[in-house]
């Protein structure tokens, strides 16, 4: 088969590898139709997460057909349609009892292009394939399921739930890539008074209105501490989310927040930020931040297949599988390009 290798930091190849067998009986074999690329490949190509080795086939989203199953396994059969969740559960260890699957203990939590390989291949091996997939419901299609392999629960849980977004809220949303937008989307269920928007280019910021951002802000050149606090009486919003993953954005999110009020971490960060306990630690703020786990995914099936949560906006760009370092190209200048997620499709 093909697939996009890593071949250590700055460097990717799309190549003939050996296709996937079974390892445990456990296992299952998915023969990808549609994956994507996400801000984490991103991060990995940069060098910002030094586990991932040379050789490492990417990608940890994708919806596809079963084409093996191991003797283990219960709930799956060859020929099922089903999504590939970026967190995989082995569904016995104490986190998993827990739905903390993002810290499992037995072989599973973040390791699809990460310390096992990955989607963005014609076959991906599944571990724990009970617990890790799930049915494609009928009448809804790939594109749409897809994003919910990663972006949509990590914004729900890691941003939203985690933020404790409570109706009335004033909320801003620090980075407007694909989690930020995902969290905008999954905010809009929880009634917020209003949400912020802010990032760094125009293109993103117009995405941001139209996923539902009330109020979007440039922060180029100009000071989005003052912006927000014009729009709070000074006070600073009740949740910050960040959804971007570099030190200054982190930073301004603990700037951007008013007393008592919640900063939610999102972004994958790949070097240290400052933490201002000094000023942060009288002014009652609560900061989170984590994996996801990927508990709301069967909850986020029910609002897309109900249409209460609308998946299509985020691809808006498609290509052949076989496309795929062009796919990389256009997503990682996604502030030229307007990328929000790229659709490949074998």
């Amino acid at each position: 088969m093909k697939a996009l290798v890593y071949e250590g930091p700055g460097s990717k190849s799309w190549k003939e590898v050996p296709d996937p067998k079974l390892e445990a009986d456990t296992d299952a074999i998915v023969r990808v139709s549609v994956t994507t690329i996400c801000g984490t490949d991103l991060h990995i190509l940069k060098g910002d997460t030094p586990e991932v080795t040379a050789g490492r086939i990417l990608g940890h989203e994708a919806v596809g057909t079963v084409e093996q199953v191991g003797s283990g396994v219960k709930t799956l059969a060859v020929g099922d349609h089903v999504l590939v969740s970026c967190v995989s559960a082995c569904g016995a260890c104490r986190f998993c009892r827990e739905g903390r699957y993002g810290q499992c203990l037995g072989g599973g939590g973040w390791i699809l292009g990460h310390l096992i390989d990955g989607t963005q291949a014609e076959l991906v091996r599944v571990p724990f394939a009970d617990t890790s997939t799930y049915p494609v419901p009928k009448g809804v299609g790939d594109e749409e399921i897809l994003m919910l392999a990663d972006i949509l629960p990590t914004a729900y849980e890691v941003g939203v739930l985690n933020g404790h977004v409570q109706p009335g809220d004033t909320i801003a949303v620090v980075g407007a890539g694909p989690i930020g937008l995902s969290a905008i989307t999954c905010a809009k269920l929880f009634s917020p008074s209003s949400i912020i928007a802010i990032d760094l280019a125009d293109a993103r910021l117009d995405a941001a209105k139209r996923f539902g951002a009330d109020q979007t802000f440039n922060n180029s050149n100009a000071d989005a501490v003052a912006f927000v606090q014009s729009l709070t009486d000074g006070l600073g919003v009740d949740v910050a989310i960040e959804a971007v993953g570099v030190p200054a954005s982190f930073e301004l999110c603990t700037a951007l927040v008013r007393p008592g009020g919640h900063v939610a971490n999102i972004g994958v960060h790949g070097k240290p930020a400052t933490l201002h306990l000094e000023s942060l630690w009288i002014r009652d703020v609560t900061v989170t931040m984590g994996l996801v786990d990927t508990y709301s995914t069967p909850t986020l099936l029910k609002l897309v297949t109900s249409r209460q949560v609308d998946a299509t906006p985020f691809a808006t760009h498609h290509f052949d599988l076989n496309d795929i370092v062009s796919a990389y190209d256009v997503f990682a200048r996604a502030a030229e390009t307007g990328a929000i997620k790229v659709v490949l499709t074998r």
